[in-house]
């Protein structure tokens, strides 16, 4: 059960910062992305540019909406190659500009619950010097059985596919 924004009570009875990782729910991809952490920030939060890497190649995102403010909503819709549409919506947590994004699926905006909660997404935008950006995503879900589930879909190829894509749109801008 959420005991406040950004943090999460495990069954374990101890509570757990969103900083830290807990092995058993937690699906962790780190980057080293040649861009600052504006950029790529940027690349996380204007709809304009989420559109452009959103989902990993073939598929596409033709929309994103974002409410950027914690309790506002977003909707990142992904397509397949055959145009079926997938909206994925979700609600924003924590925002530290150009440093950090936490957001969920158990909301879809203005704490409205949504009707299966999956994950939430810690992102953070560290300075790694010389322009680049230290970039860790970290799917924190709300079961075990649920990050199995998730790393079978194939979280580290697509996140990873993503996260180059991501690079060489931030890399740019």
């Amino acid at each position: 059960a959420l005991s406040s924004p950004g943090q999460i009570q495990p069954n374990r009875g101890h509570q757990m910062s969103n900083d830290t990782i807990d092995t058993d729910r937690d699906l962790v991809l780190t980057r080293l992305i040649d861009a600052p952490p504006e950029a790529v920030y940027r690349c996380w939060t204007e709809p304009a540019l989420m559109t452009q890497w959103f989902a990993p190649k073939p598929w596409s995102t033709p929309r994103a909406t974002v409410d950027l403010r914690v309790g506002g909503g977003n909707v990142v819709v992904m397509a397949d190659e055959a145009g079926n549409e997938y909206p994925n919506p979700g609600q924003y947590l924590e925002i530290v500009p150009n440093k950090k994004l936490v957001f969920t699926d158990a909301y879809v905006g203005d704490w409205a619950p949504s009707e299966k909660p999956f994950f939430t997404a810690i992102l953070t935008f560290e300075d790694a010097g010389a322009g680049k950006t230290k970039y860790t995503a970290v799917a924190r879900h709300w079961t075990a059985e649920d990050a199995e589930n998730h790393k079978k879909m194939g979280f580290h190829e697509g996140w990873g596919l993503c996260a180059a894509q991501l690079e060489e749109l931030a890399a740019r801008i």
